[in-house]
């Protein structure tokens, strides 16, 4: 894949301080590692809100990761419901616990902390229902590693911008931002399109009059140009 251009770092770089600067310093939050991957698969296609929910309610329902792993799956069912898909999540759930068993015996992520990264990303990876996007969070929030997570805000928010390149895919663009933004910058940058997405790049009605970074979003300047 071709690296972004110096020119393109430098434009990630503004984007990056002007938001910082509008929505301040992003709050952070520290889970060990299997809490943050139970956590992530709960939060696929569901807000915040209800992942955090079911996430509470399945750590009061069950008091370790290993009553989780061999209940019967429908109470974990039950103990997520908050989160949707519960049928799908649970026993995907308990597969990863399970895996994780069998190959680690004990049930912790702990271990990926003395991996190099592209290691502990391909073994997250092999794990039932964790995708690039999962791995990322998983190494990035958990364990400090270089790894950008890309969700549908940050690939949304990156194209329109010109960050991302038009047609990549988000898959693909894990591995574009880590390129385009300084490791340390990862996790506070990340959290920064994702909160922008929310309140003003939004998917149906950008608010581009209220938008910090309008001048070096490539989607504001068509519109301009378009008239709209």
């Amino acid at each position: 894949m071709e690296r972004p251009r110096a020119a393109l770092r430098r434009k990630a770089e503004r984007i990056d301080r002007a938001l910082e600067a509008y929505y301040g310093i992003p709050a952070r939050w520290h889970l060990d590692p299997l809490s943050e991957l139970v956590l992530t698969v709960l939060s696929q296609n569901t807000s915040d809100v209800n992942s955090w929910r079911a996430f509470e309610r399945l750590r009061e329902r069950f008091p370790t990761w290993e009553a989780v792993r061999d209940a019967p799956v429908e109470a974990v069912e039950e103990a997520i419901r908050p989160a949707g898909l519960a049928a799908q999540k649970a026993p995907r759930i308990q597969a990863i616990l399970r895996r994780i068993t069998e190959e680690r015996g004990e049930l912790s992520l702990d271990f990926l902390a003395d991996w190099p990264v592209e290691e502990a990303k391909a073994y997250l990876r092999r794990l039932n229902g964790v995708g690039p996007k999962t791995a990322a969070i998983v190494l990035l929030f958990s364990l400090g590693k270089p790894a950008f997570p890309v969700d549908t805000h940050v690939h949304r928010v990156g194209t329109r911008l010109g960050l991302i390149p038009e047609g990549m895919s988000a898959e693909r663009a894990h591995e574009w931002m880590e390129a385009l933004v300084p490791p340390d910058r990862y996790l506070p940058f990340h959290l920064l399109l994702i909160r922008h997405g929310r309140e003003i790049c939004k998917a149906q009605r950008p608010r581009c009059d209220l938008c910090p970074v309008r001048r070096d979003c490539d989607f504001y300047r068509r519109r301009r140009a378009a008239g709209r």
